[in-house]
Parts: C-alpha cells; structure tokens; sequence
C-alpha cells in the first residue's frame, strides 16, 4: 500500500468517525472548497448545503461502517468506490433509519498535502430488511 492509499483510508476512517461524533468541523475539513455532493433524485450541492443539512442531524445518532472497495490513485486525484451501512437513530426516541449502498467518490490531493473529498455520488437507500 502506498502512502497516498494508505492517507486516503485513513481520510475515510476519519470521515467515519467525525460523522458519528457529530463533528461537523472535522468533516467539512475532509472536504476541498469546491467539494460537490450527488445524491439520487435531488440536484447536486456543495460546502454550504452540506453543512446546513449536517446542522439538522444533530437530533440522531448515527452508527455505520464503510468499506472501500476500489482505490485507485492517479496523480494528484483518485477515486474510490465504497460500501456503507448507516443507521440514524433519533436521540428522543423514534425508529431508527438504516441506509445502505454504494459511494463513487473522487479525492485531491491539495497543495497542503492533505487528500480531501472534492466530488460525492452517494447511492445509498433506506434497507427496508
């Protein structure tokens, strides 16, 4: 594994992590200015429009687990196709939602160094099992 491979699993580690801890900042940190997220049957959306709707999962507990599937480094950009399971649990009680499925995401390296989500298709679905 190289260092890049070896930086970008952890990027997705952390975005884990981050997310499950409700730690907005550390997650828009994962993230490039120009991050533009895809999700089905909605028109894409950036930085702004993530974190105002990050700002209204503070009522839930989220627990999940992802795993990548395809790595694949090119340069300064690389790409990964990743599997994720979500459960979001109203902390005041409720049931709790659980989406699964697929991400095809595209990551640049910046001029810090540092690997960071820049482009999001998120084709996850809420698991009626």
């Amino acid at each position: 594994m190289t260092d890049d491979e070896r930086a970008i699993r952890e990027l997705v580690e952390a975005w884990m992590v981050s997310s499950k801890a409700g730690d907005l900042p550390a997650v828009l940190d994962l993230t490039t200015d120009d991050v533009i997220f895809m999700t089905p049957g909605g028109q894409p959306f950036g930085k702004a429009a993530f974190a105002a709707a990050s700002e209204n999962m503070k009522s839930v507990s989220l627990e999940g687990h992802s795993e990548i599937q395809e790595l694949k480094v090119l340069g300064d950009w690389a790409y990964l196709r990743n599997y994720v399971e979500m459960t979001a649990t109203p902390v005041n009680g409720g049931a709790p939602v659980r989406r699964t499925g697929y991400t095809l995401t595209i990551l640049r390296k910046e001029a810090d160094g540092r690997w960071r989500l820049a482009r999001d298709a998120n084709l996850m679905a809420t698991d009626a099992s």
